[in-house]
């Protein structure tokens, strides 16, 4: 008995409170800690006494929706000895306000809507609001996760929500702001949480390791702020985990071997060897990190993360100034800023993009991380999208200078002296001869290898030609219509029917056509009639897009033609007659006789079968 005694006499240790409820704030001055817009606008709507009847709290996980609406509501029923009103300063704790935070007080009542998405359990809610607080200044109303309610909730709680009882308020709180309808937002305060800063995730776990007496490194709690993306309880649950993992203590390498992540100072090593385009050390360097227990696709998104670092401090130098950054960040990431290329950067930010998925879904993870960093490395060595497209031009240009004139262009003269100072070493200007009266400089083609000498004799019995006879067509083509002519004889009714809904004329030559097309137009429609018209006329034709607006198309001007033949008979004075004698008669068309046929439909009659075959209604002359 009496063992029995000493036993049920002994006390019991306290259950252990993770540091995501132990440290969860308690009033306004806590929440300071990366949500101060939301902080400061409550603080002037309470002393100003513009207070809302309903709240809408957005953000992502952790950031503590709930918590803010618990303590709005222990500020909307903060009553004391001395203060018995609505009031943002909490420091002193109100007869309510420990029932309120534990979430066990009769006039605040939380709901999951996860859980209780049905009409009927809003229809419970409107029936309550009637009824005043038992105890409290406000019934308030938090409902969780609010965008889970079906319509028909959201339909029942709109009148209710517009004009609730005084003594109602709700907060409501979501992470899928964007399923809320529209009306039941317009009907609320709404506030965004932010995401909360890495440094101030640092600031916060070392005031709350200092008051749990637990020793750490900076740069482990910096790591556990980079994995906590923002959420602050995401944080305290990794960083409980960290005290377990370390013993006690909060230690870089134990941080790093719990969240399975590579030493940012290899990262930065990897990511120099990537740059220089050193496949062997790349690769090194990855297995060295594989061996130590670093997870494939965790050095990728690292090594995305430094890429994204160095691209930012090339414009925001300010950058560097992050807690949650190591000291060789800092120091090499400015570094590489200054000498890696935009281009670089942006290149190997797209390839880890691909690559990082790659890795996720692959039953080799770290295979295929190495495969993309010897993308990453082999990429170094390519030239740059607008380098290789300036080499490409340059050689197109090189090796097409002797074959051609050099275009004209009007008041162009500057982009034709760039052009022939870009040719300098590989074509050589010929005796401008004006005869044509254009001006024209002739280029030929120089060689790789030493021209052989010729005797001046040579040179004057065979002088360079004066100028090169354009081809002419076979069969004439000097507008659109010639171009729609051409399609029918040959049969092609598609390219006719495109030809004559969406070319505009800009300009027309014997083997150049400058065209305007909308952008509904197909997009190889330029290519094909270039195509076309060289087999059927036999020269080389170019056909180029204009901005130009140009000339209307073949239908837009049958249109305009037919609806000017409408207006003038309507003028008409025996058509004018006849219309006023019968109500309802109106005018569909319009032909003129003598040239009835040789009058196209204003739209193309033509089609073509899926077989090619033409069927019948097909416009061919």
């Amino acid at each position: 008995m009496s063992d029995e005694t000493s036993f049920s006499s002994e006390q019991k240790p306290a259950a252990y409170r993770v540091l995501a409820r132990k440290y969860r704030p308690k009033d306004f001055s806590d929440l300071m800690v990366g949500q101060e817009p939301m902080v400061r606008t409550l603080t002037n709507a309470f002393e100003t006494g513009r207070i809302a009847q309903a709240y809408m709290l957005t953000g992502v996980r952790g950031v503590g929706k709930t918590t803010t609406a618990r303590i709005l509501a222990r500020a909307l029923n903060y009553k004391t000895a001395e203060i018995d009103k609505p009031t943002i300063d909490l420091r002193v704790p109100g007869e309510h306000c420990q029932a309120i935070m534990d979430g066990r007080h009769v006039d605040v009542i939380e709901m999951d809507a996860a859980s209780h998405t049905g009409i009927d359990d809003i229809r419970e809610i409107i029936e309550q609001v009637r009824y005043r607080p038992v105890s409290a200044r406000y019934k308030v109303y938090i409902i969780d996760e609010v965008h889970m309610l079906s319509t028909q909730a959201f339909n029942g709680l709109l009148k209710t929500l517009e004009e609730p009882p005084e003594h109602v308020k709700f907060i409501f709180a979501t992470t899928e702001i964007r399923k809320v309808p529209v009306t039941v937002l317009s009907r609320c305060q709404r506030f965004d949480l932010r995401r909360i800063g890495a440094s101030d995730l640092v600031g916060l776990f070392s005031t709350i390791l200092a008051k749990e007496g637990v020793p750490f490194d900076p740069e482990a709690l910096a790591m556990v702020a980079r994995a906590a993306e923002g959420s602050a309880r995401d944080g305290l649950s990794l960083l409980d985990q960290a005290i377990a993992h370390g013993g006690g203590s909060v230690e870089l390498e134990t941080v790093r071997s719990m969240l399975g992540l590579a030493d940012r100072a290899r990262i930065v090593d990897l990511f120099e060897h990537i740059v220089k385009g050193d496949v062997t050390a790349a690769l090194q360097e990855f297995a060295a990190q594989y061996e130590a227990g670093a997870n494939p696709t965790v050095v990728l998104t690292d090594l995305a993360d430094f890429t994204h670092l160095v691209t930012r401090m090339k414009y925001v130098p300010d950058a560097a100034s992050d807690q949650s950054l190591s000291e060789i960040e800092r120091v090499r990431g400015a570094e590489f800023a200054g000498n890696v290329a935009v281009t670089a950067l942006s290149r190997i930010w797209q390839m880890l993009l691909k690559g990082i998925p790659e890795a996720e879904s692959s039953s080799r993870p770290a295979g295929a991380a190495e495969m993309v960093l010897i993308r990453l490395a082999h990429a170094a060595h390519l030239p740059s999208p607008e380098d290789a497209a300036r080499r490409l031009l340059e050689l197109s240009d090189g090796e097409g200078a002797g074959d051609r004139p050099m275009p004209r262009s009007n008041g162009g003269g500057n982009q034709a002296q760039a052009g022939l100072s870009t040719q300098a070493r590989s074509v050589e200007a010929a005796p401008v001869h004006r005869s044509s009266g254009n001006g024209a400089t002739m280029l030929r083609a120089v060689p790789d290898a030493a021209p052989q000498p010729m005797s001046v004799g040579r040179i004057e019995e065979r002088p360079a030609p004066v100028s090169a006879a354009k081809p002419q067509p076979k069969v004439p083509v000097n507008s659109i219509s010639d171009i729609a002519d051409l399609c029918g004889k040959n049969r092609d009714i598609k390219l006719k029917t495109l030809v004559r809904g969406f070319l505009r004329l800009v300009h027309i030559e014997p083997g150049r056509l400058d065209v305007n097309v909308p952008d509904d137009a197909p997009k190889t429609l330029l290519g094909e009639l270039a195509v076309k018209l060289k087999e059927w006329t036999g020269i080389h034709w170019v056909v180029s897009y204009s901005r130009e607006t140009g000339e209307p198309t073949l239908i837009e001007a049958e249109q305009r033609a037919q609806e000017q033949r409408v207006n003038d008979a309507r003028q008409d004075p025996d058509v004018a007659a006849i219309l006023a004698r019968f109500p309802g008669a109106r005018i569909t068309d319009v032909r003129i006789r003598a040239a009835e046929q040789e009058i196209e439909s204003v739209a193309p009659a033509a089609a073509e079968s899926e077989d090619g075959d033409i069927v019948p209604g097909d416009d061919i002359e």
